[in-house]
């Protein structure tokens, strides 16, 4: 029999204090070898003056256990209050969101009964990285950053979960169609990890339709993988159509941390009341209790809550007259399931687990590649008012350049030379230049000479070529 392993608790916001006291309840008398290191996060932090949500003892607990069990969090409005959520997964380097998707029919609604998927979801990249500014009085910029090491560990990590769960494919959504350098390396990352696992296949998808037959076909889908923003809806989707967000369950998992917890909110509308589903949170701990090697326990644990589901002992959000026996609290919903403990169900498949911590999901960090870089170009991003894009290219022109002017553009469309005008007014214009031969010298003198002609320069981007490829999007209309 293993030690007790310390765990970080944070009982959350809203209705998080009630469904994570039946949480520990039912791992109590499941007999996890489990201490508790309880911290306050959230609200109460926010409030009194954290910015963050989180203090200095909080994330020396965390670091310290390597495991936090949460409850959710609200994040008050206004007064620019950053998500707990998201600086817990950056900080800690919680890369890979686990959420399943189980259909629970007939028990709770649901028009595909068998569907059973597993987004993984890369957590720290994307437009979530929220690097976002205003760049005139009329355009706003986000940046969307994947890197070539956080695709890597995310997707070896979505085989390395099928493979450990006896899962039989693995689905990539991107949209590498429009974004063909950011979501184009994903899915290139994803082909080379492929090779690595010929017994799992592997297909790719267009996040548009795929997310759109995840809800209305979602028997094709086993384990999809994906970037940060794609992987937020896809769960959401997925989790609506197996009949209620509010049982689902979440892992966030990085080399050294894990945090798990339920993927709803804190509902603060209901708290207090005694009505809140704690479903997700157990089978958040479920996932919780299996990386830390107790998968005992969590077997134990997720067989008798779906004995419960059988019995028809439901909480309000999913009771049905014509299927559920027993309408129950939060309490009694827990009550119900440690009854249950060392049950198993007769309907729904009884799950085990692997036992020994060593059989858990490891990924290494991967490496930074190199490659030979040469600068070709600049794009100056330009704010006018007074100037259209073809007039702009004009002036710019007739300055004496170190480096030729290729175009301008307009929200990514070419409005000069040779193009239609724009469509509408715009301040936001990005004028390219390209030479041989380029040092940051010319850029440098470039800029010098537009800002002489007295134009506004928001922002600058380098051209470079990478092993002798073009490495940045053409605008459209250009050449």
């Amino acid at each position: 029999m293993s030690e007790n392993k310390k765990i970080t608790i944070a009982h959350g916001d809203g209705v998080g204090p009630e469904i994570m006291a039946e949480t520990l309840k039912i791992l109590e008398a499941a007999g996890a070898r489990l201490e508790y290191d309880e911290i306050k996060v959230g609200e109460e932090l926010y409030l009194s003056g954290h910015a963050t949500g989180i203090d200095d003892a909080a994330w020396a607990s965390m670091r310290e256990t390597g495991v936090l069990l949460k409850g959710p969090i609200t994040t008050p409005f206004g007064g620019g209050y950053k998500s707990l959520n998201v600086t817990i997964r950056k900080t800690l380097g919680l890369f890979a969101n686990v959420r399943p998707a189980v259909a629970y029919h007939p028990f709770v609604q649901t028009n595909f009964p068998s569907m059973d998927i597993v987004i993984v979801r890369e957590n720290e990249e994307d437009l979530y990285a929220g690097i976002e500014h205003r760049q005139t009085a009329n355009t706003y910029q986000c940046l969307k950053l994947l890197t070539r090491p956080g695709s890597e560990r995310i997707c070896r990590f979505a085989f390395e979960y099928a493979k450990a769960n006896n899962r039989k494919k693995v689905t990539c959504m991107i949209k590498d169609n429009i974004m063909k350098f950011a979501d184009g390396m994903f899915y290139e990352i994803f082909q080379e990890i492929a090779k690595d696992y010929p017994d799992i296949e592997a297909d790719r998808m267009i996040v548009d339709i795929g997310a759109a037959r995840v809800g209305a076909r979602p028997l094709d889908y086993d384990v999809i993988v994906t970037p940060n923003l794609y992987g937020d809806i896809i769960s959401d989707i997925a989790a609506e159509v197996t009949g209620s967000v509010g049982l689902g369950g979440s892992s966030n998992i990085g080399i050294d941390f894990g945090m798990f917890e339920a993927i709803h909110g804190s509902a603060p509308d209901i708290a207090g009341q005694g009505i809140a589903n704690p479903s997700g949170l157990i089978l958040g701990a479920v996932q919780m209790l299996v990386h830390i090697g107790q998968g005992d326990i969590a077997e134990t644990v997720h067989n008798a809550w779906l004995k419960t589901l059988e019995d028809g002992i439901h909480t309000g959000d999913i009771y049905r007259d014509d299927i559920s026996k027993k309408r129950v609290g939060t309490t009694e919903f827990g009550d119900a399931v440690v009854a249950n403990l060392g049950e198993k169900p007769s309907q729904f498949k009884a799950v085990s687990y692997p036992t020994e911590e060593s059989k858990r999901i490891s990924i290494s960090d991967a490496t930074l590649s190199t490659s030979s870089k040469e600068l070709i170009g600049v794009d100056i991003f330009i704010n006018s008012i007074d100037l259209n894009g073809a007039q702009l290219g004009d002036k710019i022109s007739a300055l004496g350049l170190p480096l030729d002017i290729v175009s301008v553009a307009s929200r990514g469309v070419m409005v000069y030379p040779n193009a239609q005008p724009e469509k509408y007014a715009t301040d936001h214009y990005v004028v390219r230049f390209e030479g041989e031969n380029v040092s940051s010298h010319d850029v440098v003198k470039l800029q010098s000479l537009i800002l002489d002609a007295d134009l506004d320069i928001i922002k600058t981007e380098n051209l470079y070529n990478f092993d002798g490829e073009r490495a940045y999007s053409k605008a459209q209309g250009q050449g």
